[in-house]
């Protein structure tokens, strides 16, 4: 009644201004009866009714200002006022403070519940502000649009998250207990467990049972770290739970199964964890591998190439055709080279398509296929239908056998630009295992441009970073050159409340090299890898370990790091 009573003084104001034609009033009255939304936006909606012409009237009629919301700025509203939830519920846009009371903004003055509830919520008094209702829907979801993207992962609490995006099966719950409240404890830890992750940028999660023990590691920066032993009494409850949010088997306990959780954070933040369980004698390892997609939206300029890489590979991809080969062991960051490369390319003119095992960052614009072997869909089977649909680019995740070598080898002779990957320690090594894997030699010469060897190096924590004194004699057996000792001068980590050991972030290392005629014509006669490499060298390209050295020159990196990863 309270609302049939506020959509007539609503429709009584109008009607007096002719805004709503007077015979047109009491069949809209009758209609909004059996709709379901606000008698406003009822209104709005029937074009012959203008939200401005609305929105005056109600301002002459119930004596409040008015105010043009087309053009304001949502970013100077208090970010303490801002409650979605009461902004959604009554179509309310708090504005601004002015001394103790709080301006409102609102398309309908009769919604006095709403300014008491806002009232009650913030502790301000309010004032009521008019504005027309098509404006004010806008600006409301500009601000909460900006809100989402602006969001900070150490405002989310463990508790919501469960209600934050992550589809789980209740059925499957009720089967092992978690939806009893005595596991209601297990389901908050998990949802910590992933935000302390998410938080201190680990790429991994490793649930780990023992016979006596139960531990946590998150891979930070490259390095396992143990951040929690939990009683080994929970290890069956934390798998099943990670299983069910997976969507996973969870009476399936004696073979291997691989899943993915979407945890949405926000309406637009979004991260992907791709779990893989594996029975071991004292119960189920579970490994998660965060995707978060925000890393292949990095830049070149982010990545760590020298100008002269970085340069080598802009080419590469601006050719037409031809083969970008990226190469370096699991966890080298051969994913984010590739897709920052994908990035580059992706523009409307262009057709491009992936085969991947698995896909793990998710790209608008980009035709990305997940190999499945059991149902028949290989690498070779999915680069075969990729030909037959018009192509520009396409990468291929891992050439692993000769097949798959073969087909990418005659793309990129037949007017197509591949990016792939292959596990090899060298830019060189990557040439002599394509000859060994069968391909003959005047293939790979012809059709391969340019190859990345990488590596990824921990970075030095800028706030607590020092210098280190090492003899010249140390560092010309380490590898630098006799004119760089004298000058030279390199840190060492310290740790400190902003890093992890002294660390924080990691930067790549590379090795461009690009394949030129004199090169084509070694791998042409066969030659090793030794010889290849030797080549590179004279053509001036730096191998990992140079490229190494001269990060830690730059303060980038440690000495101590570069020999870790270059295995000096």
């Amino acid at each position: 009644m309270k609302g049939l009573h506020q959509q007539s003084s609503l429709l009584s104001a109008l009607s007096k201004h002719n805004v709503v034609p007077t015979e047109k009033a009491g069949k809209i009255s009758a209609d909004f009866i059996r709709q379901n939304k606000p008698f406003l936006r009822y209104l709005v909606e029937d074009k012959e009714i203008n939200a401005k012409d609305i929105a005056s009237t109600l301002s002459r009629s119930f004596g409040c200002p008015l105010i043009d919301l087309d053009h304001f700025d949502t970013s100077i509203i208090p970010e303490g006022i801002r409650n979605e939830k009461l902004i959604r519920k009554h179509n309310a846009l708090p504005l601004y403070l002015r001394g103790k009371v709080l301006f409102v903004a609102m398309s309908d003055p009769t919604n006095l519940d709403a300014l008491e509830e806002i009232q009650f919520n913030t502790g301000y008094a309010t004032e009521l502000v008019i504005a027309n209702e098509t404006a004010l829907s806008n600006c409301i979801e500009k601000l909460l649009e900006a809100d989402s993207d602006a969001l900070d992962i150490s405002d989310i609490d463990a508790k919501e998250l469960a209600g934050m995006g992550v589809q789980e099966e209740r059925k499957e719950e009720e089967n092992i207990g978690l939806g009893d409240k005595e596991d209601a404890p297990i389901v908050v830890y998990i949802n910590k467990i992933l935000l302390d992750a998410i938080r201190k940028g680990a790429s991994d999660l490793h649930f780990e049972p023992y016979e006596k023990s139960y531990r946590i590691r998150f891979r930070i920066d490259g390095i396992l770290n143990e951040v929690a032993r939990p009683p080994v009494s929970l290890a069956a409850r934390m798998a099943a739970r990670l299983k069910v949010m997976s969507k996973l088997d969870i009476a399936e306990r004696r073979v291997p199964q691989d899943g993915r959780i979407k945890l949405a954070l926000s309406k637009k933040k979004s991260i992907d964890f791709r779990v893989s369980t594996l029975p071991t004698m004292w119960g189920e390892k579970v490994v998660m591998r965060i995707l978060d997609s925000s890393s292949a939206m990095l830049g070149i300029d982010m990545l760590g190439y020298a100008p002269k890489q970085k340069q080598i590979y802009m080419d590469a991809l601006a050719q037409p055709q031809g083969m970008i080969l990226v190469t370096g062991p699991t966890g080298s960051g051969k994913t984010v080279s590739l897709y920052t490369g994908l990035n580059i390319l992706n523009t409307e003119e262009r057709n491009i398509s992936t085969a991947e095992d698995p896909v793990e960052i998710n790209l608008e614009g980009v035709n990305q296929v997940q190999i499945n072997t059991r149902a028949g869909l290989t690498f070779p089977s999915a680069l075969r239908s990729f030909l037959r649909q018009d192509p520009d680019i396409v990468m291929v995740g891992e050439i692993r056998d000769l097949e798959t070598a073969e087909i990418a080898i005659k793309a990129a002779q037949t007017g197509h630009l591949v990016l792939s990957t292959l596990h090899t320690n060298s830019a060189a090594e990557t040439l002599t295992r394509l000859l060994n894997m069968g391909v003959p030699s005047y293939n790979v010469a012809s059709s391969v441009t340019i190859i990345i060897a990488q590596r990824l190096a921990r970075r030095l924590c800028t706030q607590c970073k020092t210098e280190e004194h090492i003899p010249e004699s140390e560092l010309l057996a380490q590898g630098f050159l006799p004119e760089q000792v004298s000058e030279i001068k390199l840190f060492k980590p310290m740790g400190c409340d902003f890093c992890t050991g002294g660390y924080k972030g990691r930067v790549g290392i590379y090795e461009v090299i690009k394949i030129s005629d004199i090169t084509a014509n070694l791998i042409m006669n066969g030659a090793n890898s030794l010889d290849i490499a030797a080549q590179c060298q004279r053509e001036g390209y730096n191998n990992l370990r140079q490229s190494g050295l001269e990060k830690a020159a730059l303060g980038v990196t440690s000495l101590e790091e570069v020999n870790r990863v270059t295995n000096a």
